[in-house]
């Protein structure tokens, strides 16, 4: 059984279930996933965008249905009893069910470990009594999990086995009618609704500054978690070119970007595409979370680099012109354009070797016929 509540954990997942089905091809693998995870063979029970809230807000509105989920993923674990409990991320219902699965015998598996680095590091004493693996994809995780006797292992970061752009410059360019002599600047807007609707507009207000400045165009990769629906209706994008099914192509091929805080700065970062990270969320989730973050950069670039490389501009200083003074600062002077890919290119250096969705399924079997 797996649960994976989001689009990132969808993409992971989907590798682990793939090398499974390879190992075991009459394996019984459901639970909670997306379109990628079905596709290599999962059963979904569930499907991501039925959990897809994210900040305390927006998780309290959706308690009933949130409720009613768990209840019916007990009733799943208990009647069909599978070998191992595979958790992927999303803290907030995972660590609970954990507790769920321990009590019914089932063996925990935990891959992509919550970011207690950043706050609720008193939730790795809770893991303690309810995880059999930690598997994480940070190097620096392992200590800390280790340190409170949580059994914890570097499987390296899955990003490195799909984060590969299938286009080459020309061939992107000419695909989405952009203009091959001129620069493109690349909109990431997150892929919850949410996100898009908290964020998108002051990002479109820096966007066509930044633009109007530089000669740029501009491009909005929209998620596949999304539908474009979702930015026409609402938006003035008058010139923009919006772009689906090719995020990783529009990374690579940016000459600048502008992402929304989370797993996509880091691929971003891979593609050594110099960015601005910006994020804003309900007030109520921003306070509460402000007081509980211990470290002192959100953007997981920033965080894996071990220091602030690209800007980051969060709740009220995201803004349209504080986003276009920040992007034009840095493509105004070509030495810290520079500087920032140098240090970009650094990251993947941090990540491990590829082969984690592999390492995953081994310990998976491990665990099952251990």
């Amino acid at each position: 059984m797996i649960i994976a509540g989001e689009a990132s954990g969808d993409l992971h997942g989907s590798g682990v279930v793939r090398e499974l089905k390879r190992r075991h091809p009459k394996l019984e693998i459901f639970g909670v996933g997306g379109d990628r995870m079905k596709a290599a063979g999962m059963q979904l029970i569930y499907h991501i965008n039925e959990l897809s809230f994210m900040g305390f807000a927006e998780v309290l509105r959706h308690l009933p249905i949130i409720r009613s989920v768990k209840r019916a993923l007990e009733m799943v674990l208990k009647f069909r009893k599978p070998d191992v409990l595979l958790l992927i991320d999303y803290p907030g219902f995972n660590l609970p069910f954990a507790a769920t699965a321990k009590r019914n015998g089932v063996k925990v598996v935990y891959y992509i470990s919550p970011q207690v680095w950043a706050w609720h590091r008193s939730r790795i004493k809770r893991m303690r009594g309810v995880v059999d693996k930690m598997l994480v994809i940070f190097p620096f995780e392992v200590d800390l999990y280790r340190k409170e006797g949580v059994d914890a292992e570097f499987v390296g970061h899955p990003l490195l086995e799909v984060l590969r752009s299938n286009l080459d410059r020309k061939g992107f360019f000419k695909r989405y009618g952009l203009d091959p002599n001129r620069k493109l600047l690349g909109l990431f807007p997150g892929s919850r609704l949410q996100e898009v609707e908290n964020i998108f507009p002051e990002m479109l207000k820096g966007a066509r500054m930044i633009a109007r400045e530089q000669e740029m165009q501009i491009a909005v990769a929209v998620a596949p978690t999304l539908d474009e629906k979702h930015f026409r209706p609402f938006y003035n994008l008058e010139g923009i070119h919006l772009i689906k099914g090719a995020t990783y192509e529009a990374m690579d091929h940016s000459d600048f970007a502008l992402v929304t805080s989370g797993t996509a700065t880091l691929e971003t970062a891979l593609f050594t595409t110099p960015m601005v990270v910006v994020y804003k969320t309900s007030w109520l989730t921003y306070l509460i979370g402000r007081a509980m973050v211990r470290i002192k950069n959100i953007g997981l670039v920033n965080i894996v680099a071990g220091k602030r490389i690209v800007p980051e501009l969060i709740q009220h200083r995201a803004t349209g012109a504080n986003l276009a003074r920040e992007a034009l600062k840095i493509l105004r002077n070509e030495s810290v354009l520079i500087t920032m890919r140098e240090d970009l290119s650094k990251v993947r250096e941090r990540l491990g070797e590829i082969g984690a969705s592999q390492r995953v399924a081994e310990r998976i079997v491990q665990m099952a016929t251990g």
